[in-house]
């Protein structure tokens, strides 16, 4: 049989393997900054780009799509060419992929601190870079099945069944969710509106973590875990089952993240019935790993690569646990807003992603640059200060998710809420931040540890660009199933139908759900006293947006008689059908704001946006100083609306032509309101003299954002009218 010798190419694993070192530290330190904001809310007083809401949407993307993306693009690129047999196909693609992902990065920490977000979770970025993503994610896929094509080794590993399901499903997510129209070049609109956005939404969220932050780290799983053991995968049948189960059911879970709200039950009670049957693969997977460690427990006691992804896995296994469970609707009534879900989410973050990454990292830097590593006893320290970070952070918000559930449904005998006042529950868990602020310290500190142990690694060894390599070429057999050949083992040297059943596999779900909300107008009511916004509005609520208040704030009141008592009337479906995104937020560090609209003057809230805790006292809201200085730019209004027209808003001629007026007309009526406060008439009068006399531009009250801000908070939830029952009794 003939000899081949070729080349892998190490360059492009090394360029990711530096990449994700650097983006983690920057996506954890953007994280660590925010954690102290809960505790100091106005550090970061009176910077725009630098307020909580603009940089917690950096965070999460930082973390998940540089941090993490860049972990997958190294590991796959190692194991694939290894698996194959073969170099990767396109020198050019690959690059394109490191630089364009890189680039991508960049520009997310560019637009997200200035303000340019789409709201939506982990897909935030505005329309251009949402096109980048998706032009260097199909650049990746089409290199990996080129690669696939060209490979020496007949059957395809278990691995490259997780990276395949991978790329088709991410590419599906993000193309759907990200459809919108675009206002200008960093400005667009959801083609989805509220509840339809909402599904679609958390149908992408939901799945972005299984499909971007799961399976491809099941695929590494399957290859870093039996070479650092040195040990075979547990079970080949356990693998089969696991993969096709978990990418089948794992698509129809999302709308778990939608309990009690507007969303109709069918689609509610199908994610919950998926989701407890996600158990069974989840924990199977958990299993393989686990259990192809048999034999070898005696080298994890030793060996850091093996602790890191022991522990990684055991992750694994408890947020898949728990996932399933927080879809169980009297467990989700209790957790969902809640800090919780924040724990939750930061056991498979740090545990599953963080740590496997750490162990995946420290098993290949040697490898890349054939030495040694510098520390194992460094190391070791990385791992326990590590567990220690996990713990600290992840079980004081466990207890902030009970004490917050708790507090928010507690009623007194006669009726009223034991605690009316939100801040109340506030300042009970101020404690169990200020515990999660040092185990994120922790966290980093662990990473900044690495970080050194890597260097001085990478200093000691020698670089190697091209690994030499040797195998057999792959000769030419039936395409047919040859006799005593099982189905799947056949099907593992058909890489295209592979994809394709795994594409149809992925596809059921989201179809048998989103389709049926998109199309058939009963699963939405109609509501005919709901409008939609005015043109100040429309621009209070874009602001909004921008200052990412619906990280803290829910619009979404769910049928619940401590919500009902304590916002107003539970939300219904027809009232969000120009919401383009929907706002329905996903925790309340602040109280829900769906029934806001008129429940203080306009005056009380420009001070609340000033200055929240003279309105507040013990808020830890941030201050917004900039909106009650900034000029409202109108420019793009009337384009806004024409969008919004072609989304289904019906905006008039006439309406789109007066829009100008009309916001001038609604601004002058608010700066009238806020004069009735002697305190704003008289601030209000010093500046514009002190503006006179130095010769500076003095902007009128009415055509400054937070008027607009204030038209649009007043506006929510005062569409419907709900009539008082009076009760009586017969004697």
């Amino acid at each position: 049989m003939e000899m081949q010798q070729f080349y892998y190419d190490n360059k492009i694993v090394k360029n990711f393997i530096y990449a994700t070192l650097l983006w983690g530290i920057v996506g954890m330190s953007v994280g660590l900054l925010l954690a102290f904001l809960f505790l100091f809310p106005n550090l970061t007083d009176g910077i725009p780009w630098l307020s909580f809401g603009r940089l917690r949407p950096l965070h999460t993307n930082a973390v998940i799509f540089a941090f993490v993306g860049n972990a997958i693009f190294a590991g796959v690129y190692y194991s694939l060419q290894r698996l194959l047999k073969a170099r990767m196909a396109s020198n050019f693609l690959s690059n394109f992929n490191f630089w364009g992902w890189q680039l991508i990065i960049v520009a997310a920490a560019i637009t997200l601190p200035l303000g340019y977000t789409s709201s939506k979770e982990y897909a935030e970025l505005e329309w251009p870079i949402d096109i980048a993503i998706a032009l260097v994610w199909v650049a990746f896929g089409v290199n990996m099945i080129w690669t696939i094509l060209q490979r020496r080794q007949r059957h395809l590993y278990v691995a490259i069944w997780f990276y395949l399901a991978t790329f088709v499903t991410v590419a599906v997510l993000h193309i759907f969710n990200s459809l919108a129209l675009p206002v200008g070049f960093l400005k667009s609109y959801s083609v989805y509106a509220g509840v339809q956005d909402a599904l679609v939404q958390w149908w992408y969220g939901h799945n972005a973590v299984a499909f971007f932050l799961t399976t491809p780290f099941l695929g590494l799983m399957y290859y870093f875990v039996p070479k650092a053991a040195n040990r075979p995968v547990y079970s080949y049948r356990l693998s089969i089952v696991h993969f096709w189960s978990l990418i089948f059911l794992y698509i129809w879970a999302g709308p778990h993240h939608l309990l009690y709200t507007a969303l109709p039950e069918w689609a509610q009670n199908l994610g919950v019935a998926f989701s407890i049957m996600l158990i069974a693969p989840s924990w199977g997977g958990m299993i393989n790993g686990l259990l192809t460690l048999r034999g070898a427990w005696d080298k994890v006691r030793t060996d850091p690569v093996l602790k890191f992804m022991v522990v990684a896995i055991t992750g694994y296994g408890m947020a898949t646990f728990e996932g399933p469970m927080l879809s169980l609707k009297n467990v989700n009534a209790i957790a969902h807003f809640s800090d919780w879900i924040i724990a939750h989410v930061h056991v498979g973050a740090l545990a599953w992603n963080g740590f496997f990454t750490f162990g995946m990292l420290y098993w290949l830097v040697p490898r890349m640059f054939k030495t040694k590593l510098h520390s194992l006893a460094l190391a070791n320290f990385h791992f326990w200060i590590g567990t220690l970070g996990i713990i600290m952070y992840t079980l004081p918000m466990y207890v902030a998710g009970f004490v917050q559930a708790s507090m928010w449904k507690q009623f007194n005998p006669d009726g009223s809420l034991t605690y009316g006042n939100f801040l109340e529950t506030v300042n009970e868990i101020i404690p169990m931040y200020w515990m999660r602020a040092i185990g994120g310290t922790l966290f980093i500190l662990g990473a900044f540890v690495m970080l050194y142990n890597v260097i001085r690694t990478v200093r000691s060894g020698t670089a190697v660009t091209d690994d030499l390599a040797e195998a057999a070429a792959l000769t030419k057999v039936s395409e047919h199933r040859t006799k005593g050949e099982g189905w799947h083992t056949w099907l593992e040297r058909k890489p295209i139908k592979l994809t394709i059943y795994a594409t149809i596999a992925i596809l059921i779900g989201g179809a048998v759900q989103i389709i049926p909300t998109l199309l058939v107008k009963s699963n939405i009511p109609t509501i005919s006293s709901v409008k939609p916004y005015t043109p100040l509005e429309l621009e209070g609520r874009d602001i909004y947006i921008r200052e990412g208040c619906v990280g803290c704030h829910s619009q979404m009141v769910r049928p619940f008689r401590s919500e009902v008592e304590r916002y107003g009337e539970y939300s219904k479906a027809g009232e969000f059908v120009y919401d383009h995104p929907f706002l329905w937020g996903s925790k309340r560090t602040g109280p829900d704001l769906h029934r806001i609209g008129q429940k203080y003057n306009d005056s009380w809230h420009l001070n609340h946006m000033y200055d929240p805790q003279s309105t507040s006292p013990g808020s830890i809201m941030p201050s917004y100083k900039w909106l009650v200085r900034d000029e409202l730019d109108k420019s793009d209004i009337e384009t806004k609306m024409e969008v919004m027209v072609t989304l289904g808003v019906p905006y008039t001629e006439d309406e789109i032509a007066n829009a100008q007026q009309h916001m001038l007309d609604q601004g002058t009526k608010i700066e009238q309101n806020l004069y009735a406060d002697p305190d704003f008439a008289k601030n209000y009068e010093a500046d514009k003299k002190y503006a006179e006399e130095n010769g500076e531009v003095f902007i009128e009250m009415k055509n400054r954002e937070i008027v607009a801000v204030i038209a649009y908070i007043q506006r929510l939830g005062t569409d419907i009218k709900v009539k008082d029952e009076q009760k009586t009794t017969k004697n």
